[in-house]
């Protein structure tokens, strides 16, 4: 019996950091990753997972333009994107809602910060 419920694509550029969300979350949710913008759009349409977990600064598109161009999309605006980023400002964060994410965790991130509210995401699904 599979226990796992639902699909997280993790898009971020820094090795370090996709390591560390796959171990807090591959034991629970089926993961895919990316390490770029256009990378995080193609795959989001292909794969629609359940969330999204994107990172905001990364080389060529930032997340902040990722999240745009899957809002703008029939086919991927109802995914859920998290930004998980580095960028802690309240403009920073302003900037994020306002684009349609659904939730903002701050790097350096905790587990059971990044459990809980990809757990809450996950599961508010119809």
């Amino acid at each position: 019996m599979d226990s796992k419920k639902g699909s997280v694509l993790i898009v971020d550029d820094e090795a370090i950091n996709i390591k560390a969300l796959v171990h807090i979350l591959g034991k629970s949710y089926s993961i895919f990753v990316e390490k770029t913008g256009q990378g995080c759009i193609e795959a989001a349409k292909r794969l629609q997972p359940d969330l999204i977990l994107l990172d905001v600064l990364m080389p060529a598109m930032s997340g902040f333009e990722v999240i745009e161009q899957l809002k703008e999309d029939n086919n991927t605006q109802s995914i859920p994107v998290i930004f998980v980023t580095g960028l802690t400002s309240q403009e920073d964060k302003d900037t994020g809602f306002k684009l349609g994410a659904v939730d903002y965790i701050s790097k350096p991130f905790s587990s059971t910060d990044v459990e809980m509210r990809v757990k809450s995401h996950i599961y508010a699904m119809p």
